[in-house]
Order: C-alpha cells, then structure tokens, then sequence
C-alpha cells in the first residue's frame, strides 16, 4: 500500500500494499539497463484505531539476476512480514464476481548517513528500512548496489520532503529460483505502521508508460469519493476520485462470512476483522497523470495531494475540510431510502389531498 518505487510493496490501497531497469523506466524500480518492467500493481490497505496494514505485490516482465527498488513510507515501521499466500487473489475474485503521530523534526541533516532500523528477509526480496535525508537515503542506495538514474534521485528527494522513511528492497533471481517461485511474481509483502491515517504512496507507480493499479482498502466504515455522498449515505461505487484522472471506485461490500474466513485464516492475516468493509478502486491513466499520493479522511473519503505532501498533511493539512471531518455521516443507503420515503410520502399527501366534488 502498493508501485513505480515498489515491486514488493505494489501489490495495492493494502489499500491498497509491497511490492535492472533504468530506475527510469520505473521512479524507484532499479535494474540495470531497462531488463525490468513493472507491469501491473495490486496493493491491500487495511487501517484501524491508528494502525495500518499495508500489503503489496506486482507483477513484471524481464530477466535479471538481481534488481530492487525504493518505497517511500509515512513512519517506521513495527513489522515488516511476509504477506498472506492467497489474500490478494482472493479480493481480486471478491472484487470481481461473475457474471500514531508522525514526528518528523526527528529526520537526519542531509550530511548525515542514512540509519539503517530493520532488515528483513522475505522470500527472495531482502528489505532494508532507512531512516534519513533523501540524500542520505541515495548514498546508501548506491553503496548497496542499487543503480540510481536521475529520475529516481529526483523522486526520493522530493518524497524526503515529505517523510524521512523509506523501504529499500531487492530481488534476488538466485533465491527465487531456488524457492521455485514463478518469474514474473513478486513476494506479497505485509508491512504494519502506526499512522493517524491511512496513506497510500501512487505516484510511485508512475513508469513511463499507462499506470494500472489494484487498491483494495479494509475499513472500519465505507469509504467514498465525497463529502456531500459521505454526509447522506449514498454510495460511492461507480465514481471517480477527485483531482484523480483515471482513478475510480469500483465494489464495496460488508465483509461476508467466507470473506473473512478466506482472509483471516491466511498466512500473517489473522489481524482481518470480521466488521469491515471492503473497497475496490482500480487505477488506470497516463504516467504523467499520476502525480499524488492519497489517504482517507475520518469521514471516508478519499483525498490526493500532490507527492511529497506530508503523509498526513494530506488529510490534516486542509484546515477546511477539518471541519468538515467530524461531521456525521449516514449509513450506506439513507439516500435511497430517504428517496423512497419522500414519493411514498408524496403519493399519499396526493391521494389524500381533498378534492371539490
């Protein structure tokens, strides 16, 4: 939650979720000379009570023996975990039926080294989380043998404005063939921080060609595409996110009994909860389109902001709307149901309305 910096953490709005081409071709996926093609993105992005859980994978295309990229993340993280082996083919199937206080004064000055928090292995991706300067963050990439072009120094310097986190991982071919797992496929890669909001980095996903991206997001409420459509309970299936082009939400539902069932008993993914609601938005645009990252407001509803915002001044950073935030909100249907109620109503104020004989 999950992209153009992230092949593991691309699985979605985990929602989303994780996930040697020129880092070029890819923001932040880095192979040498253009071997590596982010294809498609899928990413799971589950929050509750100040904790996001944020799953992602991809798929590519091209051989290379070792290739990586690098994931901007809004604070550090408390795990970082291999993700369930089913879940996100299961939401795609679900999706589609048949017929914490963020502190970033702490960030290092751009002369000191990156800090190195955690490593960890998972499958055939070995992942470092870094705390620094985006300068800082590059000379450690490049230290570690991560090919950085200038498009890529460009984005990491700029998502560092923003937060000083960043997840670096890299793939290695020997391992994978060794795990037999299938080319092309990335290890689901489940990370849990402790955030005021949910925060989904996009701009990531961006690679020089059409962006297409899978969000998936767990709530404790639905989620919408505005205030108006949030405030009357109406649903927001069908429509497209504001400020967003080509960024539309698709399915929600109440989590079903053989939903949960299906997610909570799969690897790591016992943390699912039973009351939650399911949203789809799916993502497909120009790269140059893809220019924000996104989060989710206490009310529902989907925000973007330009990338390299604050995580959470996307959300928090708009004294307006913060207003707004609190503002109650009906449950999913009272629109219709009030529709339905105002001609009902109607109908009898006609009927019994006196009449001249």
């Amino acid at each position: 939650m999950v992209h153009k910096l992230v092949p593991a953490a691309a699985a979605t709005l985990a929602v989303f979720l994780t996930q040697a081409l020129p880092a070029a071709a890819c923001g932040g996926l880095i192979a040498p000379n253009g071997a590596i093609r982010l294809e498609r993105a899928t990413t799971l992005v589950a929050w509750h009570d100040g904790v996001e859980r944020y799953m992602t994978s991809f798929s590519y295309t091209g051989e290379a023996d070792s290739f990586g990229w690098i994931v901007p993340l809004p604070a550090v993280p408390d795990k970082v975990e291999e993700g369930g082996g089913w879940t996100l083919q299961r939401l795609f199937r679900e999706t589609h039926p048949q017929r914490f206080v963020l502190d970033f004064a702490g960030a290092q000055t751009a002369n000191a080294p990156a800090e190195v928090l955690q490593q960890v292995k998972v499958r055939a991706l070995d992942i470092t989380v870094l705390r620094g300067s985006g300068q800082a963050v590059l000379d450690w990439a490049a230290g570690n043998g991560f090919a950085i072009d200038a498009e890529t120094r460009a984005h990491v310097l700029q998502y560092a404005k923003g937060s000083p986190v960043f997840m670096a991982a890299k793939y290695n071919a020997d391992r994978a063939k060794l795990q037999r797992l299938i080319s092309g496929d990335g290890a689901p890669v489940l990370i849990t921080m402790k955030i005021p909001h949910p925060w989904i980095p996009f701009e990531v996903l961006a690679a020089g060609q059409q962006v297409q991206a899978d969000l998936y997001l767990l709530s404790d409420k639905p989620v919408n595409t505005s205030e108006w459509r949030a405030l009357i309970g109406a649903s927001g299936v069908g429509t497209k996110v504001q400020g967003a082009e080509g960024f539309s939400l698709e399915f929600q539902e109440k989590m079903t009994d053989g939903l949960y069932r299906d997610l909570s008993t799969d690897k790591n993914m016992g943390w699912v909860r039973r009351d939650s609601w399911l949203t789809y938005l799916t993502l497909n645009a120009p790269d140059s389109k893809v220019t924000y990252d996104m989060s989710v407001t206490p009310m529902g509803v989907v925000k973007v902001a330009p990338f390299g915002t604050k995580p959470m001044a996307i959300v928090d950073g708009n004294a307006v709307a913060d207003r707004a935030l609190d503002a109650p909100t009906a449950p999913m249907g009272t629109a219709m149901t009030l529709l339905i109620l105002g001609i009902v109503i109607g109908a009898a104020l006609w009927i019994l309305k006196p009449r001249k004989a």
